[in-house]
């Protein structure tokens, strides 16, 4: 006689079958199983992805740079182009941002003398970056200027297919000079991210800095008269509006890289560096920018403007407050 805790076989059923709440758990299971399936099949089908950290393939990404030339006023700051506070980070104070590298090959030029600056961005994996959006005319411009902020250079290099970046430099005194890239690169997916990175250059020799010139809202070069108005402040957007005279008046101002006028500023001491472009269009023949400046302290600004085919530099120094 069988235990009555062994099995107990149903009429016309086998003995040792699952009873009912057994079959029942059984579906359970497996019903929620097949769901999980389901439902990641249809996630696969969708094409749908999560990126928690900004980040994809590797090139760290931020909102999509896609100002055609010329048509939006805008600065770089930082890799991440944030306003924190009213406050942009300035750019170019490290080799590396946002998963871009900034490797140069080689970094000692010889005073006075014609050289070759060469360089590739590597991204998180350290591979070559090849791809750039066209921003301004082109797909990369550098900076280059000394540590006592004298030598302004405003250069365009060409890049081969694997990656590096050429162009020809002369720096024309010894010292330590600062080499900006600035730069969007454009990610596997499309997605674009602006970034200026910094690296520094020796020109072996006697270094004689020269002291930064007192703060004065206007100047000349090559017979212009170049003068701005607006006051900015630490932490706060402000016009600052730039009015170019020749010797017959208003200069008959010319697109360069597809704006009026550039406007570089870098900050004294730690180079800290802001590019900063205009309104599309002149208001009145004169120039206008929208500029935020991090901190209190003094900065050189150098405007690039175009006449007659020709480009020209003005700079000043400009005291926040």
């Amino acid at each position: 006689m069988p235990s009555p805790d062994g099995p107990v076989a149903a009429p016309g059923g086998v003995a040792g079958a699952p009873d009912r709440s057994t079959v029942r758990l059984a579906l359970v299971v497996g019903g929620l199983v097949l769901a999980v399936l389901l439902g990641f099949g249809l996630g696969r089908l969708n094409g749908s992805t999560s990126v928690s950290d900004g980040t994809t393939g590797g090139a760290a990404l931020t909102p999509d740079h896609t100002h055609p030339a010329g048509t939006a006023a805008h600065d770089h700051g930082s890799v991440t182009g944030t306003d924190q506070g009213g406050a942009t980070e300035p750019g170019g104070l490290s080799v590396s941002s946002g998963g871009y590298t900034l490797v140069p090959l080689g970094t000692e030029f010889p005073a006075g003398r014609a050289g070759q600056l060469r360089f590739q961005v590597r991204d998180a994996q350290r591979r070559p970056v090849t791809r750039f959006a066209v921003v301004h005319d082109k797909p990369m411009h550098v900076i280059v200027v000394r540590r006592d902020l004298t030598g302004y250079q405003h250069l365009h290099p060409t890049m081969t297919p694997d990656g590096i970046w050429s162009v020809p430099m002369t720096l024309a005194q010894p010292g330590v000079w600062r080499a900006y890239t600035d730069f969007t690169a454009v990610a596997d997916n499309g997605g674009q991210s602006a970034v200026t990175l910094g690296v520094d250059l020796v020109v072996p020799g006697a270094y004689q800095p020269r002291p930064l010139p007192a703060p004065a809202t206007s100047t000349t070069v090559d017979g212009f008269t170049v003068g701005y108005q607006g006051s900015p402040q630490a932490g706060v957007t402000v016009p600052l509006t730039f009015r170019i005279d020749g010797p017959g008046g208003g200069a008959a101002l010319e697109r360069y890289l597809g704006a009026y006028g550039h406007l570089v500023a870098l900050r004294e001491g730690d180079l800290g560096y802001l590019h900063v472009h205009p309104e599309p269009e002149l208001a009145d023949g004169q120039v206008k920018f929208w500029l935020t400046v991090p901190s209190p302290g003094r900065y050189r600004l150098y405007l690039d403007f175009q006449v007659a085919t020709k480009v020209h530099t003005a700079e000043l120094t400009l005291t926040v407050p």
